[in-house]
């Protein structure tokens, strides 16, 4: 059964068509990379998702249950989010908090749970990230690769059915892109449903079940990812695949 299911979106910036009756569904325990080139709609889409954007039309089935991007109540948004995860580009960390408190914070602030139990769930989840000894550390004292981390525990926290990941190595130094994967990868490890946008082909290919090709707000192609990455069949998907590699290639990265 599928966790999450969009259906025929579309959201407009002014005139600008940003995503132009995309669908897709993804089941329970998958991984999906989306791929695109900037401005092709891959964060929009992410961020309609999870209602930080307000799409124009469309739906989504979350659980089984249908709901109109025009028509969805706050509270039911607010009902869709406690079982989600969204991990953002730059971390979005609380500068004034601990790593342990920005983990609880959504625990014992939106769930209400005590803080004796939201610190031990903490706790566990820092674990799972390599990030239990700097429990105490604040933003500023922790790296890139560490915050990011944190982001993640953060968004594991309330045991999600869904993670959204946004660009999650995008604003890291390349010598610290890969603990940030290496978590991720275990996550999928797991059994996690997880949704990705990236940029890292070999992560796409190697950890993702399905990859989706997103370019001017569509749907390209999509199909499972070594097939996908082996042997793409549209002419636009194979350009982009040869472009990427070839920057890669280059050292550019």
């Amino acid at each position: 059964m599928a966790v999450l299911e969009i259906r025929d979106i579309h959201k407009r910036f002014g005139d600008l068509l940003v995503l132009d009756g995309v669908s897709l569904s993804i089941e329970k325990g998958e991984v999906v990379a989306l791929l695109g080139p900037s401005g092709s709609g891959k964060t929009t889409l992410l961020r309609c998702a999870n209602f930080l954007e307000t799409a124009d039309e469309g739906q989504l089935v979350f659980d089984g249950k249908a709901y109109g991007f025009g028509t969805i109540r706050k509270k039911e948004i607010a009902a869709i989010r406690k079982r989600t995860g969204f991990v953002f580009q730059n971390y979005n960390l609380f500068a004034n908090k601990t790593a342990l408190e920005n983990v609880t914070q959504g625990l014992t602030v939106a769930r209400k749970m005590k803080k004796d139990q939201a610190e031990a769930i903490g706790m566990e989840m820092l674990k799972k990230v390599g990030m239990e000894a700097r429990a105490d550390y604040y933003p500023s004292q922790l790296s890139g690769g560490q915050q990011q981390r944190v982001a993640i525990a953060r968004a594991l926290a309330p045991d999600p059915e869904i993670i959204y990941f946004d660009e999650p190595t995008s604003a890291l130094d390349p010598e610290l892109i890969g603990e940030v994967l290496a978590v991720i990868q275990d996550l999928a490890k797991e059994g996690r449903t997880m949704l990705i946008v990236t940029h890292e082909m070999n992560f796409a290919r190697n950890v993702s079940n399905r990859t989706i090709f997103m370019e001017d707000g569509k749907i390209v192609e999509q199909g499972e990812s070594k097939a996908f990455f082996d042997h793409p069949q549209n002419e636009r998907t194979k350009a982009f695949l040869r472009r990427v590699i070839e920057h890669d290639s280059g050292g550019n990265e």
